[in-house]
């Protein structure tokens, strides 16, 4: 393997070291040694991982940046190519220029999006609670979740990258910091149109009033900044803004692709426009029902009702591939930490999915899909009841004895 390669591996994990000392939470010897120790096991197995190829590499990647490496790297830009958003292309683009493996680059930069979703995932779960030990380990499940390290290390997807700006930008907004809050999340759209899955949420944090009416136009002006040099390089402006409605079509039209979505339970079904009718209409309807719930507003609501998008609405749709629950096991595990009380929807979720990534990398089932599935719905009463539980006690704490007057 290339030194290189080595050299900027080994600075991500220092990396992901200095974050944990910026956060404070390093607070003796045992637990330096601890975090260096664990940190530097997750880098060894990515290290391992890195020369692994999938067919996604093979017939897709590998060949987008060969393509812009044989026509001008950043000036290709202008040419419409693959099913991923522009700034994700920007990477491949700038990977044409190197002498480096594009695989190695492809995967470290995932691998640098593990680090920073680890960062996101302690700065959310440190708003319930201060135990240095208990956010020091989340941080570290993160980089050691087998889903994150199958994603980026082995796989060589980008599923890290939306997820890490979509955490990011749930902790931000709850940090009353609205405006970097709408950037992370405008960043993570720009990068995979599955972030709509939990932005339905930010409705939410607008009540809450973490994010203000006004903060609402950063998303257009962030996302238009973000696909500019594309349009200064050539590309239509129109297409470029609008480049998710003309891929909706690549997701495929099966009812399902290897997910623990509801069709792996109904998968004999044939008639495939009235079920994925029903189906959005029903993803549709739980987004509803999940949001008018929530007239009271507190953190524990905005990250259970997050939850609940992340599983509930990938769930409900149809043409759902095996990795579109990459944000459902990130925030069930930050979840877990948070509040204990729903440790169980972690590995639930994380069952889930990897019986996904088994049938992809695999090429066979380990399970039937249909397993994954009962676990998600587990999940999801536990979370849901979870949900009502804490507006009832939230309404309970705020709405004024009963025969005592508002005065």
């Amino acid at each position: 393997m290339d030194y290189r390669v080595l050299l900027l591996l080994g600075a991500e994990a220092m990396f992901a070291l200095f974050l944990l000392y910026r956060a404070k939470i390093l607070r003796s010897p045992a637990s330096w040694v601890v975090a260096a120790a664990l940190i530097a096991g997750a880098f060894l197995i990515r290290a391992l991982a890195l020369d692994y190829e999938t067919l996604d590499y093979q017939n897709f990647l590998s060949r987008w940046v060969a393509f812009y490496r044989d026509n001008g790297g950043f000036r290709a830009i202008r040419v419409p190519l693959g099913n991923y958003n522009i700034p994700y292309l920007y990477f491949l683009a700038l990977f044409s220029y190197s002498g480096i493996r594009d695989l190695y680059l492809i995967k470290l930069l995932s691998i640098f999006f593990d680090v920073l979703l680890a960062w996101g995932a302690l700065r959310l779960c440190a708003r319930f609670t201060d135990r240095p030990n208990r956010k020091l380990a989340c941080f570290l499940t993160v980089l050691w979740l087998p889903t994150v390290v199958l994603n980026g290390a082995v796989w060589a997807q980008c599923d890290s990258i939306y997820v890490a700006l979509l955490v990011l930008s749930l902790a931000l907004a709850l940090e009353d910091k609205p405006i970097r809050s709408m950037i992370c999340l405008t960043l993570s759209f720009g990068f995979k149109l599955q972030a709509v899955f939990v932005m339905p949420v930010f409705l939410i944090l607008l009540l809450y009033k973490k994010i203000r009416w006004q903060h609402l136009f950063l998303f257009p002006l962030t996302y238009l900044i973000l696909v500019m040099p594309a349009v200064i390089l050539g590309r239509p402006l129109l297409d470029t803004l609008t480049l998710y409605l003309s891929q909706t079509g690549s997701i495929g039209s099966g009812l399902n692709y290897n997910s623990p979505s509801v069709f792996a339970i109904f998968w004999r079904l044939q008639d495939v426009q009235p079920a994925s009718t029903i189906a959005i209409a029903g993803a549709f309807c739980f987004m509803l029902l999940v949001l008018i719930l929530a007239r009271k507003q507190t953190d524990r609501i905005v990250l259970l009702a997050a939850v609940l998008l992340a599983i509930g609405i990938p769930f409900l749709l149809p043409h759902m591939h095996d990795r579109y629950f990459f944000a459902a096991d990130i925030l069930t595990l930050i979840l877990a930490f948070s509040i204990p009380t729903f440790c169980l929807a972690a590995p639930l979720a994380q069952f889930a999915s990897l019986l996904g990534y088994h049938a992809y990398l695999k090429l066979r089932y380990l399970l039937p899909m249909w397993y994954g599935s009962y676990a998600l719905i587990a999940a999801l009463v536990l979370v849901f009841a979870g949900y009502l539980h804490e507006l009832k006690r939230s309404r309970e704490q705020t709405d004024p004895p009963q025969g005592v007057a508002n005065l």
